[in-house]
């Protein structure tokens, strides 16, 4: 018989999320109370905002259904493993609308999962190879979510930086958020030694260390991550103003583009046109632009127009090679 109230409470609640409706009287079964206290504890957790629906009948029934709100949930060891198994892969590469919610998800998570858990999750990581179509480079989830918990609860961070012309250094800042492009991570951070805000590619980062130090959050200048990371972006980057045509319908064609290259707009029923700005290497964007199912004509820049010519050329002559 289980006479703590909070544990029978989640006991109760990690049987109802199971997919089923369970009798009342199987519920005071295995919970070793009677089918009124098993009602007074339903009662409970209704107060606290889960949505459990009764079932009239002899031996009425419990079944938890969807409410408006998410409520908090109870996962086994099991479950707990696979999700952090799940948010891991999804926050190691910048998957376009699930970057940012896996890593706050996994923070939160890995910050109660008990040690052995963590041992679990970080094994079966070691021990598989997620296929992904990601573009961008792999990052070590470990490293966002020490980033992210910093970030949240407003904790200083030190890590060593590789810039991009390979020197090393180390770097003491107070993290703001982490923003992905869709390709890579950023990290917006104040950068306390050159008293100054910073932007950092997070695939450059290593050794990530919470220091423990708590800080007062600084007001960001633009006052959006995103934003300041565009701007810092386009000052630091040689940046191409392009245009390019599809024999496609646009919806087509921005199904299968990431959206920070821009939304395409119609030109009839049967053909669209793509203009923007890019910093990326034009050499990335002719490749993207060569993996859509559909004729295309690179209007602008000549640099564009070069990397497409190119790269057309090198795989016309591998095909060439393997007859």
């Amino acid at each position: 018989m289980t006479t703590d109230t909070p544990a029978r409470l989640l006991t109760l609640l990690s049987l109802l999320q199971t997919p089923r409706e369970w009798p009342g009287g199987e519920l005071a079964g295995r919970l070793g109370v009677s089918r009124r206290t098993v009602r007074r504890d339903i009662d409970r957790l209704r107060e606290l905002g889960y949505p459990v629906q009764a079932t009239k009948g002899a031996d009425g029934g419990y079944r938890l259904v969807a409410g408006k709100a998410m409520p908090p949930l109870v996962l086994d060891d099991e479950e707990a493993v696979a999700i952090a198994v799940g948010l891991r892969a999804g926050a190691g590469h910048a998957v376009e609308g699930l970057d940012e919610a896996s890593v706050r998800a996994l923070a939160k998570l890995e910050q109660v999962l008990p040690g052995r858990l963590r041992h679990r999750v970080t094994t079966l990581q070691a021990a598989t190879t997620p296929l992904t179509s990601g573009d961008g480079p792999s990052i070590a989830p470990e490293t966002l979510t020490v980033m992210a918990s910093t970030a949240a609860g407003h904790e200083r961070l030190r890590f060593a930086y590789r810039a991009a012309d390979g020197t090393e250094s180390r770097r003491l800042t107070e993290p703001y958020r982490l923003v992905s492009t869709g390709r890579r991570w950023y990290l917006v951070a104040y950068d306390i030694d050159r008293d100054d805000w910073r932007t950092f590619r997070v695939d450059r980062v290593s050794e990530p260390f919470a220091t423990g130090a708590r800080f007062v959050p600084r007001e960001l200048p633009t006052g959006n991550a995103a934003e300041f990371l565009r701007q810092s972006m386009q000052r630091h980057q040689e940046t191409y103003d392009f245009e390019v045509t599809f024999a496609a319908p646009a919806d087509f064609v921005a199904a299968r583009l990431p959206k920070w290259l821009g939304t395409p707009e119609p030109l009839d029923d049967d053909s669209c046109r793509l203009r923007g700005s890019v910093g990326d290497a034009v050499q990335w964007v002719a490749f993207r632009l060569a993996l859509l199912e559909c004729d295309f004509m690179v209007h602008e820049p000549e640099e564009l127009v070069r990397a497409v010519r190119e790269l057309g050329a090198r795989l016309s002559r591998a095909a060439a090679g393997a007859q």
